[in-house]
């Protein structure tokens, strides 16, 4: 009797721990069969492919997380100005993550590579892109400089060699800064994981190679007191006060491009590139308090999906939106590097399936939001969170009568409505789960 009791309490246990760990339960499991889309150059319609988006599966045991995904997000990538990809491709990634993240007691470098995966199963590398000042090891390339004109609407691009689809930096759609920083989503509708929003806390968008958790870039101003007001949430690194690369940020003697010199962006038929300041990686120098977060990008606070407290890597913007350096995690990680996308499972394992409560959308807190209102052509809905099932999008004239239906799909911060057939009036936009709804108003001016 007595061993049956404890074999009740440790599935109890099991169960427990499965729906309250943030490192099992975040992640965005397709389950509605969604596929990967992509725009191509000059065309504005997403093309589908066959492979399915976002996560496939979740297993977990007492230590670890094992993620299936293809690395393929929901939201539509591309178009690709650069490199032999046109879209992102299936990776069969099966990445593991520590559930019980230790602190580190050397510092271990971020790397080259995958350094963290976000919740749809897609991947982040480090700020930089493998490239050197004349191959000399010495003054890095910027990725987020060198590389801007190859990545699409969403801050991503495929690996030239890997073809593995990832993120520099905060992964949304360039069109949300103030000035973007690329063209590339003039005639596209520009989606993301998600959307930064000064009214709410962050949501959580991924979780480093360490298993410490990475948060879009808002949070609270005392880390440590969850009814502070939200602020946007900055680094420690900025640019350093020099006229010519003479010196890295350790003092030690180097020399490196003239800030005018025109450098060459690796890759076959690549441009030059002028070397501004914040083109290398040298460029910058962390100072000790000057923001929020610390050398590795990151602080210890508390969050709404940690009550008690965790640290956390946060993606950093400016106050136009634009990602600004390190962008996602800084010089080193915080704890002991335990994660990779390319696990065997040789340990007993639980499939985590999300429960109704869990798989619907709380449509207050994801932020939806209509706009242009008026409108005269489209009317984009978005939400500030990425949603974790899909939101049928219905618009009803004032009578009641549906003129117009689409879908938000899971993954995805944004869909729209064509309104070429409709006239002129008020109408309503009801969004909905399967346990959820919304409506909101719309005006249809010509």
């Amino acid at each position: 009797m007595k061993s049956k009791i404890i074999l009740l309490l440790l599935i109890a246990s099991s169960s427990t721990f499965a729906q309250t760990n943030p490192a099992i339960l975040s992640w965005l499991q397709n389950t509605n069969n969604a596929k990967g889309r992509y725009y191509l150059t000059g065309n504005p319609t997403p093309i589908n492919t066959t492979i399915n988006a976002n996560v496939q599966l979740v297993q977990y045991s007492a230590n670890f997380v094992y993620v299936t995904a293809t690395g393929v997000p929901a939201f539509v990538t591309g178009p690709f100005a650069t490199g032999p990809v046109t879209t992102a491709l299936n990776n069969n990634y099966i990445i593991k993550m520590p559930l019980n993240p230790t602190v580190a007691t050397t510092k271990t470098i971020v790397g080259m590579g995958a350094v963290a995966a976000f919740i749809n199963g897609t991947v982040a590398y480090t700020a930089g892109d493998g490239g050197s000042y004349n191959n000399l090891n010495k003054w890095h390339s910027n990725a987020v400089y060198f590389e801007n004109r190859g990545f699409d609407c969403a801050h991503g691009h495929p690996g030239p060699m890997t073809s593995d689809y990832h993120h520099h930096q905060n992964p949304s759609a360039f069109n949300i800064e103030t000035v973007p920083s690329s063209t590339i989503c003039n005639i596209y509708l520009a989606d993301g994981l998600y959307v930064p929003n000064a009214a709410t806390h962050g949501p959580l968008i991924g979780f480093a190679a360490d298993g410490f958790p990475i948060y879009g870039a808002y949070g609270y101003t005392n880390p440590l007191d969850t009814t502070t007001p939200i602020k946007r949430i900055t680094p420690s690194y900025r640019l350093r006060n020099i006229t010519a690369r003479t010196t890295l940020p350790d003092g030690t003697a180097a020399t490196g491009p003239t800030l005018t010199e025109m450098v060459q962006i690796m890759g076959p038929g690549q441009p030059q590139i002028q070397a501004i300041l914040g083109a290398y990686l040298e460029d910058f120098e962390y100072v000790v308090g000057l923001g929020d977060l610390d050398e590795n990008n990151g602080r210890f606070c508390k969050t709404p999906e940690y009550p008690n407290g965790i640290y956390c890597y946060f993606a950093t913007i400016d106050s136009t939106n634009k990602p600004v350096y390190p962008y996602l995690l800084g010089k080193y990680y915080h704890g002991v590097v335990q994660a990779t996308t390319r696990a065997t499972i040789s340990e007993t394992v639980t499939t985590y399936s999300p429960v109704l409560s869990v798989a619907n959308n709380n449509l207050e807190q994801i932020g939806l939001s209509l706009f242009p209102n008026p409108s005269s052509d489209i009317v984009v809905v978005q939400s500030y969170s990425p949603t974790v099932c899909d939101l049928k999008i219905e618009m009803f004239d004032a009578n009641g009568k549906l003129i117009l239906k689409d879908s938000l799909k899971q993954g995805s911060t944004m869909c729209y409505l064509k309104l070429e057939t409709v006239y002129s009036g008020n109408y309503f936009v009801k969004i909905s789960d399967d346990k959820n709804t919304i409506t909101k108003k719309i005006v249809i001016a010509r």
